[in-house]
């Protein structure tokens, strides 16, 4: 019988060298006439690891990482296909402390199963929240999403019911399902993940939202930096297309539902959703003005749902396992869990699934395992290059959406990028209306103008002429992007420019007059040891 090794054929494993582990693997079997089978599964999001090498033994899947092609001749030689000790073992892979007190719901398959096949998909509970979906009538499932709290994932936490019911109750003859794969924020990566380790998982919840919402074309909109993934998702769909489980006719159901993967056109924008609706229809993206929604008029002046990846992809296990069981993850009005990306100056970088609740200071050293530079860490912004500077003494607020908001940040789509002592946030605060100058689409002047100030007022700042006069223009500044702006890209640059300015003064060369219980304090790494 073959042994089953599995080498991820995720882009963070294959950066570091994951084709050349598996091609010396091969070798090595065939030369000494060793039985083996080669899988290449989703990475576990241990990046740290990575090439993370595991074998399929009578106790379970045993880990090896982060293996290079040198290291393999030396591992057979170990007697690894049994799971023999080595200085890369890592022991059982379900064990390794990082993963084993993850909670994970929507990447339970992650890492576990190969991507593309339809067998290994179905064996672990795949398609089960799809054939619960087409026992039920639409406005039931719709109910389903909504009783379970589902809020976007992308970053707005609408929602998604919501959003869904309205589609629903729209009368047309054509309706779309969008899903925003557009991740273009720093230090974010669940939604590539999704893609490359898990695509069925994807096309079932945007088959289970047209379902729902009478909606019978769906496309996925993905950035042109993630080729592996829009190979993987056009492999996936075409698998799904051969076996009648998209098509004129699902699994004999008498649906329709038909799915296409389009690349997106380079342009932070798109990540916006009218602003990729117009892409979509093949114009330049520009955001559109609201109303209309895009749930009344979106696609080529359809209905449509839109949501990002993570959105869809937790949808299956809510239809599969109730809504109650959903909801009874999380706090207050964030229900469920949450792919936390943990990026940056951090020791274990990598994807952390856990219910909203816990706090930023768990995960970056309970899990992250404090900075990689092995200095104090200073901040981390969460939320992408629009989101907040979060100071440590905000660390241990819960991480849910209300909770941030109340201290004037942002969950966001979960990427946190870890940020040392040595970082000067002025600088920071200066590359965020920098950002915003260069990707802003120019369509309203607190955006596109206001951006191009903010560079302009900060450097005053930053040169000392006429300071404190500049700190109040530049705190208006914001104050017009925030309330002017037509969408996030201009309304939202101000939060990583006030939080800075606001929690890190001395760095503009400001008097620190924050109250003492405010000031952050050394924090010396703890929690779990890693293996």
């Amino acid at each position: 019988m073959s042994t089953m090794i599995y080498v991820p054929r995720d882009s963070a494993a294959l950066a570091v060298g994951a084709d050349r582990v598996a091609q010396r693997i091969a070798q090595e079997a065939s030369a000494r006439q060793l039985d083996i089978r080669l899988v290449r599964n989703g990475s576990r999001g241990l990046f740290w690891l990575e090439p993370l090498v595991e074998v399929a033994t009578p106790e379970g899947r045993i880990a090896y990482g982060p293996v290079t092609p040198d290291d393999v001749a030396d591992l057979f030689e170990a007697g690894f296909l049994c799971g023999a000790p080595h200085r890369l073992r890592q022991g059982l892979t379900e064990q390794i402390p990082y993963l084993k007190s993850q909670q994970r719901l929507t990447f339970a398959r992650m890492g576990v199963t190969d991507p593309t096949s339809l067998t290994d998909y179905v064996a672990h509970q795949g398609f089960s929240g799809l054939r619960a979906a087409l026992a039920m009538a639409p406005s039931e499932i719709v109910q389903q999403v909504l009783d379970a709290g589902l809020r976007g994932r992308g970053g707005a936490a609408f929602p998604t019911g919501t959003k869904w019911k309205t589609v629903l109750d729209v009368e047309a003859p054509q309706k779309y399902i969008v899903c925003n794969a557009d991740e273009g924020d720093s230090g974010t990566f669940s939604d590539r993940m999704t893609m490359e380790g898990d695509p069925f998982m994807l096309i079932e919840g945007m088959m289970i939202a047209g379902i729902a919402t009478g909606a019978t074309k769906g496309y996925i909109y993905v950035r042109s930096e993630y080729p592996h993934a829009i190979g993987t998702l056009n492999e996936a769909i075409h698998v799904a297309e051969l076996v009648g489980l998209l098509g004129d006719d699902i699994v004999g159901s008498g649906r329709r539902f038909s799915l296409e993967v389009r690349k997106g056109a380079g342009s932070y924008v798109c990540g916006e959703e009218t602003a990729l609706l117009e892409s979509l229809e093949g114009r330049r993206g520009i955001v559109r003005a609201k109303p209309p929604l895009p749930a009344i008029q979106g696609l080529f002046g359809r209905p449509t749902v839109i949501n990002n990846v993570i959105t869809f992809a937790s949808v299956p296990l809510i239809l599969a396992r109730g809504a109650a069981f959903y909801r009874d993850f999380g706090v207050g009005r964030s229900h469920g869990t949450l792919p936390f990306q943990l990026a940056g100056n951090i020791k274990h970088g990598g994807l952390v699934e856990r219910a909203f609740g816990l706090t930023l200071r768990e995960l970056l050293y309970d899990y992250g395992g404090g900075s990689a530079s092995g200095r104090p860490i200073k901040t981390v912004q969460v939320g992408g290059p629009l989101g907040a500077y979060v100071p440590e003494s905000q660390w241990d607020v819960p991480l849910d959406y209300e909770a941030y908001a109340a201290v004037g940040a942002t969950v966001g789509h979960g990427g946190l990028v870890v940020h040392d002592e040595t970082a000067d946030l002025s600088r920071l605060a200066r590359y965020a209306m920098e950002f915003c100058a260069i990707e802003s689409c120019g369509k309203c002047t607190p955006c596109r103008i206001g951006s191009t100030r903010g560079v302009e007022v900060i450097d005053k700042i930053r040169a000392d002429h006429n300071r404190s006069e500049q700190v109040i223009l530049l705190r208006d500044l914001c104050d017009t992007m925030v309330n002017g702006s037509l969408c996030a890209m201009g309304s939202m640059t101000p939060y990583p420019v006030l939080s800075a300015l606001n929690h890190f003064p001395q760095d503009f060369g400001l008097p620190d007059t924050r109250p003492a219980s405010n000031l952050s304090s050394d924090h010396t790494p703890g929690g779990v040891e890693h293996a």
